[in-house]
């Protein structure tokens, strides 16, 4: 168990909490002062069960000093510990901390693929084995001061180095410790200044907008944008969720703080709840003995994405519900309560309301999660806007493949103007893709647009079209009259709403054998 006692700053209290530990036979495997002014002492003692604990509550505050003690799941060591092992194992570039006799001190799980080693050897190796004509030591101490983009080469390959010397507040070479060392690959740098320009035009600016049932949908996020309260997106598949929240984000007093997206439908129940809770230290067989930081404490003070929300396990809707209402959680296997701030951005492809009436998403998480909400309309319902995106996409792709922009034919343009595009504008993107790559001679032609035949709609349902046109029509008719006599008391009222007078009504119905009083 790990303990927390919140006390003053006062010389032998240390001494009289472990006296007290000692009395009762209590083991104390590691200890920490912590708190903003060293008025919190932490003790992990792995032989104190929850019983003695609470024997022991009234004793740890009886001491002088102390003002309370409660449990917790870290201790301050180990969080950070867990916070820098889950920020460098999200990099995908190598990060390496060297001491000034030259030995790697340890690195990241890139690094040490990089030098062909598990990551548990890399401690005590010497950078002079993989790192040609390089002595790190001796350019530290002649420098002092952070080094940016020097060329160096590792196992043969080029690499910009960013050297960053561990030097302590006294500004003398013996206080340098070593230095930490990032790599990036000479010939990625390109690739990494195209990426960061991509990630800067992930706002609104990058919703194309030329419906106008889009361009309203983009009005109202502007407005909701920096409004600090939950957001809920509704849209079909490929609509454009996750960018719509990105934007959303970026737009808010939070946008310079993480956004962390999961997808609720992609992960089994208990994946999807230690993604996102996090677990405590031993929580279950195979669980890291320091225990797991979940997306919520990596957003803190971000926006939290959620996506396929209505997938979301009644578990987890529970969980989830109670952040929502009292901005604080448990891990998994720990009875520490971690209070964030975060705000929840979730979207779903089905109707929650729906659910809500079946029993299968609670109501009072839906309310909760619908304080601001966004329809994003699908490509159907935006088709005034398609020539301007069709041309948006076939400029993006003839960038990315390398080619002119070709020209769409006019047989092309219909083609896709009367496809239905159950994938949305994800699909419409991926078309003009394939279609770019597929044309030659600078022409988009309709053999180069290739749709599925997958969901098209049927505006006729089941209706029989056996016959001939005017056998067809009479069944048609015949049903359409069967579906609204019920409606309507006389012929004269029928007619009225079709259109036609009551004649004509009264004839039909004799000539269909369908009774109906005439006025």
């Amino acid at each position: 168990m790990r303990i927390k006692v919140h006390c003053q700053n006062r010389i032998g209290i240390l001494r009289d909490i472990l006296n007290l530990l000692v009395e009762y036979g209590i083991n104390v495997l590691r200890g920490e002062v912590g708190g903003d002014h060293g008025n919190a002492i932490y003790l992990h003692c792995p032989n104190l069960i929850n019983l003695q604990f609470q024997a022991l509550r009234p004793k740890f505050e009886a001491i002088a000093g102390v003002f309370g003690v409660k449990r917790v799941g870290l201790m301050p060591s180990e969080r950070r510990h867990m916070e820098l092992n889950a920020l460098l194992g999200a990099l995908d570039f190598p990060v390496l901390s060297i001491d000034m006799g030259g030995s790697i001190v340890a690195a990241n799980r890139t690094a040490a693929q990089l030098l062909g080693v598990r990551v548990d050897e890399v401690p005590g190796m010497p950078l002079a084995r993989y790192v040609e004509d390089f002595d790190l030591p001796e350019l530290v101490r002649a420098n002092k001061s952070r080094i940016n983009g020097m060329r160096i080469k590792v196992k043969g390959d080029v690499f910009l180095a960013d050297i960053a010397p561990l030097q302590s507040e006294h500004d003398d070479s013996e206080a340098l410790a070593g230095a930490v060392l990032t790599l990036h690959r000479a010939d990625r740098i390109g690739e990494r200044i195209y990426n960061v320009r991509k990630q800067e035009l992930r706002g609104f600016d990058s919703i194309f907008q030329s419906s106008r049932v889009m361009a309203a949908v983009v009005r109202e996020a502007r407005r909701m944008a920096p409004l600090d309260a939950p957001l809920l997106i509704e849209g079909e598949t490929g609509t454009g969720k996750e960018l719509l929240a990105r934007a959303c984000h970026l737009a808010s007093p939070r946008g310079q703080s993480p956004l962390m997206a999961l997808n609720c439908a992609g992960l089994p129940e208990s994946m999807a709840e230690t993604e996102l809770f996090g677990y405590g230290p031993g929580a279950f067989e195979g669980a890291r003995a320091e225990g797991k930081l979940g997306l919520l404490e990596l957003t803190a003070g971000g926006t939290l994405f959620l996506d396929g929300v209505g997938e979301m396990s009644p578990r987890l809707q529970v969980k989830l519900l109670r952040f929502l209402q009292d901005g604080c959680f448990r891990r998994v296997g720990s009875d520490e309560e971690v209070y964030l701030d975060v705000r929840v951005i979730c979207a779903t492809q089905v109707d929650l309301s729906e659910l809500c009436a079946r029993g299968e998403f609670r109501q009072d998480l839906y309310h909760r999660l619908n304080v601001l909400s966004l329809h994003i309309p699908p490509l159907r319902e935006c088709m005034d806007g398609l020539e301007g995106l069709v041309q948006h996409f076939l400029d993006q792709a003839s960038r990315q493949i390398g080619c002119a922009m070709p020209r769409l034919a006019p047989a092309a343009m219909e083609k896709l103007g009367q496809y239905h595009w159950p994938g949305n504008v994800r699909q419409l993107e991926n078309v003009l893709f394939q279609a770019v790559s597929l044309c030659d001679g600078g022409v988009v032609k309709s053999e180069h647009i290739r749709l599925p035949d997958y969901g098209v709609r049927q505006p006729l349902g089941e209706f029989s079209l056996e016959g001939d046109l005017s056998q067809i029509v009479g069944r048609f008719e015949k049903a359409v009259l069967e579906s609204l006599m019920g409606e309507f008391s006389s012929s004269r009222a029928l007619g009225k709403r079709l259109g036609v007078s009551h004649t004509t009504i009264a004839n039909k119905l004799r000539d269909y054998s369908l009774n109906k009083s005439a006025d």
